[in-house]
């Protein structure tokens, strides 16, 4: 398949308002003032509809000092393209603007691994990079991505494409100009206690940087964690970075917000530094 130039938006007026105005206005609503800000390595952010999740994402973002160079990895829900794909030039477009590729950090990455493939198809109707982006732009005007989207696999070729990942930033010497994002939701359509015990169990196993403890914990307890493997590969990338801990930031459900709790899905965000 060609390579695009610009990755059109996928999901504005769906997951998020496609009208600019709208859309700064329903952010700045979700931000609180931090003037502390954590010099993170990476973080996890949730990915559903803004009504449900953005807070959420918003309040964490919000509590990071953003990088220059973001590396967003996120799930495949569409199907679409290699099992495991990279975006290595053009641009992604949202109602707040453009942002270019990172385009040699994402060939670096490229070919350390044997793994990723370059690959736009996957990146096509895919949300959950998507709906990052405009918080992230909100915050911070200038910076570069590396969009990466996985279809879940085993726990040790994921352990390797983090470990890949964080070489890279190592051998390139800019840890300090790169931030890493797992895009990820919780627990899917269960009922609200039940969905928070399950979330409360891989929550503690991402803040101990257990890529291990997590994915026993998904697979022992069923929990539909959508990504899991984004979050594995950031956990990974972290630890070989130097990551100690991890903080919990804010957790709700969407029957938090509908006052539905029959059948929610779990929003996490996390910070890793």
């Amino acid at each position: 398949m060609k390579e695009i130039e610009v990755r059109r938006p996928a999901a504005a007026g769906q997951f998020y308002p496609a009208s600019t105005l709208d859309l700064k206005r329903q952010i700045a609503g979700w931000l609180k003032e931090n003037p502390a800000k954590i010099n993170a390595l990476a973080c996890m952010l949730p990915h559903a509809g803004y009504m449900y999740s953005g807070q959420v994402a918003a309040e964490t973002v919000s509590e990071i000092n953003l990088k220059d160079k973001i590396i967003l990895i996120g799930p495949n829900h569409t199907g679409y393209g290699k099992e495991f794909s990279i975006m290595t030039t053009g641009r992604w477009q949202t109602p707040l603007g453009e942002i270019e590729i990172d385009s040699p950090l994402a060939k670096e990455i490229l070919k350390s691994s044997p793994y990723l493939q370059e690959d736009s198809l996957a990146h096509l109707h895919e949300h959950s990079l998507e709906v990052e982006l405009p918080i992230l732009q909100y915050l911070k005007k200038d910076f570069k991505i590396v969009p990466i989207i996985l279809f879940s696999s085993g726990l040790e070729l994921l352990k390797e494409i983090g470990k890949g990942i964080a070489r890279v930033i190592k051998e390139l010497n800019i840890k300090d100009s790169t931030l890493i994002i797992a895009s990820s939701d919780m627990t899917h359509y269960e009922p609200q206690k039940r969905a928070q015990e399950k979330d409360k169990q891989a929550i503690e196993a991402i803040l101990e940087l257990n890529e291990d403890k997590l994915t026993e914990k998904v697979e022992r307890l069923n929990i539909s964690m959508c990504g899991y493997a984004p979050a594995v590969v950031m956990l990974s990338a972290a630890k070989a970075l130097g990551g100690q801990k991890g903080t919990l930031v804010k957790y709700q459900t969407s029957g938090d917000v509908t006052g539905d709790t029959d059948s929610v899905v779990g929003y996490a965000g996390i910070v890793i530094y």
